[in-house]
């Protein structure tokens, strides 16, 4: 091998490097450091931020071992059905089913996904690409990574990326709308939680029933309902704790490890740098803003008709992020009064919040899959 031989050799991984692939590296090391120094969702933005940078640096999701683990996993929807197994296990839906009537709140908290959709669609998106956008709103990564798989593959970097970074930046977003949406005294509303009992039957049953009746309901959303309910009722059954353990730790660690470095892997500079990246990331902001927004005013709505028994800061955790959004909004009220504690009814909200993000996500592909 002569020295023009070996100095092209050396250089090679230079010879296809431009500016944007340093402003992704760079993008890359933002989400590393996010999940380092900051601690947001370190599980996710840790592993989404390397992938990014393999991405720049010629491992994209299109070759080699990276293009096998995002078509097994994100192709065939399987990493997003794996951690909606351990998210269901982890979940307590007592809360919930003590309080049905938080399933109000869960559902006020879906407003942003519809209203961004129109607005993406007045902007010149195509219906499929506007519905993708709009469930970014959501707060919930398995789910935005699921529908859009099936609606606008092309956008999944973007919008995965929008999903789970949102999702890990709950406590910057949201304290600023509730704070400017509620008053002090709002706040420091102390809620009584002497729930009616949930019976052991209760809580097996509900998984079972919720699956059926969802997935009669909103069809495409079966798989998404179908392994979250399956996770908890691992949890409640009280009879496969290895299962149920497995669920909350290996399976899901797994997946989400695998899951972030695929999804890390599509934000290689030539795709992601554009100005409709720009778009969408704006309006995914702006669904989660619209969400917590009508979240709080349906919060502040129940106060009214209720004589003012309901702290209105539980209506911004209707959005799913269990349980990060549950536990920010009982801090908020703990902040304002140390002894103010609204963390069940939190939680309550919370886990409507989730069940309401996959019957949106499954409304949505129902809906738009009949246009497109």
């Amino acid at each position: 091998m002569d020295f023009t031989s070996i100095l092209e050799e050396i250089t090679r991984g230079f010879a296809s490097f431009y500016w944007g692939n340093a402003v992704m590296l760079a993008v890359g090391g933002i989400l590393i450091a996010l999940a380092i120094v900051k601690e947001y969702e370190p599980n996710l933005l840790l592993p989404i931020g390397f992938g990014c940078i393999l991405a720049n640096l010629g491992m994209s999701s299109d070759h080699g071992v990276f293009e096998f683990i995002y078509d097994f996993g994100i192709g065939t929807e399987l990493f997003p059905l794996l951690i909606f197994i351990g998210v269901g296990a982890m979940i307590d839906f007592r809360p919930l089913l003590a309080m049905p009537h938080m399933v109000l709140l869960g559902a006020a908290g879906q407003f942003g996904i519809y209203g961004t959709l129109i607005l993406a669609t007045l902007l010149g998106f195509p219906l499929n690409e506007a519905a993708s956008i709009g469930v970014i709103g959501a707060i919930d990564g398995p789910t935005a990574i699921f529908v859009t798989n099936i609606l606008a593959p092309a956008l999944m970097g973007p919008i995965a990326v929008a999903a789970y970074s949102y999702m890990s930046l709950i406590p910057i977003i949201q304290p600023p709308v509730m704070r400017l949406m509620t008053t002090k005294k709002g706040r420091s509303i102390r809620m009584d939680y002497s729930p009616r009992s949930v019976s052991k039957a209760a809580v097996v049953i509900f998984p079972l029933a919720v699956t059926v009746i969802i997935s009669l309901i909103a069809p495409d959303a079966a798989p998404l309902i179908a392994t979250l309910m399956l996770g908890n009722l691992l949890k409640e059954s009280g009879v496969v704790d290895r299962l149920d353990k497995s669920a909350q730790n290996e399976i899901i660690n797994v997946a989400t490890l695998f899951l972030g470095l695929a999804i890390g892997t599509t934000m290689a500079a030539e795709s992601f740098i554009d100005a409709k990246t720009l778009m969408i990331l704006a309006l995914g902001l702006l669904a989660f803003i619209m969400d917590t927004v009508m979240g709080l005013m349906f919060g502040k709505l129940m106060n009214f008709v209720t004589g003012g028994k309901i702290n209105p800061l539980i209506g911004a955790c209707g959005i799913s992020a269990f349980p990060m959004a549950g536990r920010l909004s009982a801090q908020m009220a703990h902040e304002e009064d140390p002894h103010n504690f609204i963390l069940m009814h939190a939680m309550g909200s919370n886990t409507a919040g989730q069940l309401g993000s996959v019957i949106a996500g499954g409304l949505l592909l129902a809906l738009v899959t009949g246009f497109v």
